[in-house]
């Protein structure tokens, strides 16, 4: 070790390393702990002995106090941050005993591993809750929908029912008004039922009465009438025999008179349908009226349209009779040279004038075509100077393309004539 360290650290009398104390331990001075008790003096006197720390100590914890102040602890791995300076501290104390250095590496290292260990099984455990956590989440999510799900139904079920209790409620009061309504028709109904049958037990009772009272005065009255006369009854009989004949005549003929008659109702109902027909007839009359005037109109146009149709044709028949007949032009195909195609190529957008002279042109030039010779116009001042000539010309059948290459020669030669 180093020379501060062996200050600090002494042998103990059984060969372990003491260490430093960190404050001053009162040391007994002229202390013989073999002597006997009687020996000892009582003057002794405890004096406190301070030992300053070892050099090397002291800069190792000023290293470690520097290095502490330097870090950030702020952030979420201060304390693993802070541990560092404590790993350097204790390599630098290893590396410096080296007696105890591979004891010392052993526990440093085996602390390591645990630490080591321990992170793993945090972060395994982290893992593990974050997963815990997002099962849990996803759970407590699924649970919610489901939940959100039922509430929704449940209040749905709730309007549902609510809109029931309302109606029952409703047809309740309805019902209720009704049943009030009905207590107090059936009360009245009693009570004018009641009323009828005590009117009804008077008018028998009257009756009765009344009935007795014409049996009595029946029973007087026929003893009466067994003392009359029996002319005066055969005269009634005859009398009520004579209005029975004039009131049967007479409905006879009421009956007779009103055979025919109908119903007021079927009388009422056949007059609505007479009335309805009537508003029906009078519109189709309006319609039929309106059709009836187009009519008019559309045969006064017909008659003036097949007057101007008389008129334009009787002036197409007279232009007909009047003008010259048109020439059948496709006939020209058969003599002009090329057939049908060259001649429908030479008569396309030309006038009956125009086509004469194409037809002139193409006769003329067959014409040319068919003669091999063709008589000199001779050498007089009257005739072209290219055109003189005593004799015959021989016709030497030129092509088009012949002509334009003889035509090009001689201009180039007329130009290099005029140039010289």
């Amino acid at each position: 070790p180093a020379k501060g360290f062996s200050q600090s650290f002494q042998l103990s009398a059984r060969g372990y390393l003491s260490t430093w104390p960190a404050s001053g331990q009162p040391i007994l001075v002229d202390h013989k702990p073999c002597c006997a008790p009687e020996e000892r003096q009582p003057s002794n006197k405890r004096v406190p002995l301070t030992i300053p720390k070892p050099q090397y100590l002291e800069q190792l914890e000023s290293y470690l106090k520097k290095e502490l102040q330097t870090l950030d602890l702020t952030k979420t791995s201060s304390q693993e941050l802070k541990l560092q300076p404590y790993r350097e501290i204790f390599e630098f104390f290893i590396n410096d005993f080296k007696t105890y250095k591979p004891l010392l590496s052993a526990i440093k290292n085996e602390y390591e591993a645990t630490l080591a260990h321990q992170k793993k099984m945090i972060h395994a455990l982290k893992t593990m809750a974050m997963t815990v956590s997002e099962e849990s989440t996803q759970q407590v999510v699924a649970l919610q929908e489901k939940e959100r799900d039922e509430i929704n139904v449940l209040k749905q079920e709730k309007q549902h029912l609510l809109k029931c209790i309302d109606n029952i409620k409703e047809e309740k009061a309805s019902l209720q008004t009704q049943v009030e309504h009905l207590q107090a028709s059936v009360a009245k109904e009693y009570t004018r039922y009641l009323n009828e049958s005590e009117a009804r037990k008077l008018l028998l009772a009257k009756l009765n009465a009344m009935y007795s009272e014409q049996l009595d005065a029946k029973h007087h009255q026929v003893q009466g009438i067994k003392g009359d006369d029996m002319v005066k009854l055969t005269l009634a009989l005859k009398v009520a025999q004579q209005d029975l004949a004039k009131a049967q005549t007479k409905l006879n003929a009421v009956i007779t008179d009103y055979t025919d008659a109908v119903p007021r109702s079927d009388f009422e109902s056949l007059q609505q349908n007479y009335s309805d027909l009537l508003q029906e007839m009078k519109t189709l009359q309006k319609d039929f009226d309106q059709l009836h005037k187009e009519h008019e109109a559309l045969l006064k146009i017909h008659r003036e349209t097949a007057e101007e149709r008389d008129i334009l044709c009787s002036e197409l028949q007279r232009a007909q009779h009047n003008y010259t007949p048109r020439p059948d032009w496709a006939k020209c195909s058969e003599v002009v040279p090329g057939g049908a195609a060259r001649w429908d190529h030479l008569a396309k957008g030309k006038t009956s004038d125009q086509l004469v002279d194409v037809l002139l042109e193409e006769i003329g030039t067959a014409v040319l075509r068919e003669r091999e010779i063709f008589p000199g116009q001779g050498k007089d001042e009257q005739v072209p100077v290219y055109l003189r000539h005593k004799g015959d010309v021989r016709n030497k059948h030129l092509t088009k393309k012949d002509v334009v290459t003889i035509v090009k020669d001689v201009w180039k030669e007329k130009i290099a004539l005029d140039q010289q």
